[in-house]
């Protein structure tokens, strides 16, 4: 499975021989946009630096609802939860994507805005990589991030949704994340993973 992180929540994972894009932005973001063909297009919730399918290449299928699906051996699940702590009425809902392929699960958390319930967790189930938003304002923050890790029980999480020298609105930088760890690696912006992950630890990825 080979992971490429184009920036804020948007992400390419190569599986099944299929490319999934997640949450792709416009322009007004600051990031590069990702030059990349897709198979599938995950959009978490409608707002622009989110769901901007239209700039991705390729004849794919875009996934924006919760649910079960199946694409070409790869199993997708949608899981509905909030962009903010007051259930969706400050933000609207969010959708929490799991993608299972190469006997690996991948759990993106999209805005997240609060911390997960129990029923949310289970539904969720085990998962071996999580990408977490971090930054905090417009999703959950350092520390609530870091319990949905412990709660998720997530042997490879991934910060994302931070402020960034691309970035154009202000979050928290991931520092204030992963000061809450004994100990991260840092990577370029692409991580590949060939077996189911053991051992628990932080990866924090690079735009190029």
């Amino acid at each position: 499975m080979k992971i490429t992180w184009f920036g804020h929540a948007c992400f390419a994972l190569e599986m099944e021989g299929k490319t999934i894009v997640t949450d792709p932005f416009d322009e007004s973001v600051g990031y590069p946009i990702p030059n990349v063909t897709a198979d599938v297009v995950t959009e978490s919730h409608q707002h622009f630096d989110h769901n901007a399918h239209h700039l991705v290449k390729g004849n794919f299928r875009v996934i924006d609802r919760p649910g079960a699906y199946t694409v070409n051996g790869v199993k997708i699940k949608g899981v509905e939860t909030f962009h903010d702590p007051s259930h969706g009425r400050e933000r609207g809902k969010n959708i929490v994507f799991v993608f299972e392929g190469e006997g690996i699960k991948v759990c993106h958390l999209g805005d997240l805005g609060h911390v997960l319930t129990p029923a949310q967790v289970e539904e969720i189930g085990e998962i071996d990589v999580l990408l977490v938003p971090v930054g905090g304002t417009y999703t959950i923050g350092p520390k609530e991030a870091k319990e949905v890790a412990d709660l998720l029980n997530a042997k490879v999480i991934i910060p994302m949704h931070y402020k960034t020298k691309y970035l154009k609105f202000n979050l928290l930088p991931v520092d204030d994340f992963l000061k809450l760890f004994d100990s991260y690696e840092r990577v370029g912006n692409i991580l590949e993973l060939f077996e189911k992950p053991k051992e628990r630890k932080v990866v924090v990825m690079e735009v190029q």
